[in-house]
């Protein structure tokens, strides 16, 4: 997967939590997924990504940073339903912003939400998982992302 792509999805999210949580999201370093690592948190949502790139991106938190945003985009009771909304339509939101930067071939689907892990992540074929650590008011969370270019399109 090309570097430019990790810096597209990493203004994503930090564009993300500048615009809902009125903060900056601050970036650890991407790493490559060791197999059979344990990586999903309380809560995840996987996108498909088809067209000019395929894979797949995987947005996954903790139910207490999932709690510590929803009142910020008004949902005063936050419970695992909203909990399960809110970590789709930040996959949504980051693989869209995404989109914007690389083009209306990067086609995505609509978000598939899981709870609980462990969690097994499928990868595009001959594709590699890059980790993104994302920490937001000392709460942790993960994007995953494998994606390549599908050289059929090209």
């Amino acid at each position: 997967m090309e570097e430019t792509i990790l810096k597209i999805f990493a203004r994503s999210i930090t564009r993300y939590f500048a615009m809902v949580a009125g903060g900056e999201a601050v970036l650890g370093t991407p790493y490559l997924s060791a197999e059979n690592e344990s990586v999903a948190l309380d809560f995840s949502a996987v996108i498909g990504i088809t067209g000019s790139h395929r894979g797949n991106i995987y947005y996954t938190a903790p139910r207490e940073k999932l709690h510590a945003l929803l009142p910020l985009i008004g949902e005063v009771t936050p419970d695992d339903r909203l909990c399960a909304e809110l970590v789709g339509e930040i996959t949504n939101t980051i693989s869209g912003n995404a989109r914007e930067e690389l083009g209306g071939g990067f086609m995505i689907s609509t978000p598939f939400v899981l709870e609980g892990g462990p969690l097994t992540v499928h990868t595009a074929k001959d594709s590699t998982c890059y980790i993104l650590p994302v920490t937001w008011n000392h709460h942790r969370s993960r994007v995953l992302v494998s994606i390549q270019q599908n050289l059929a399109t090209s």
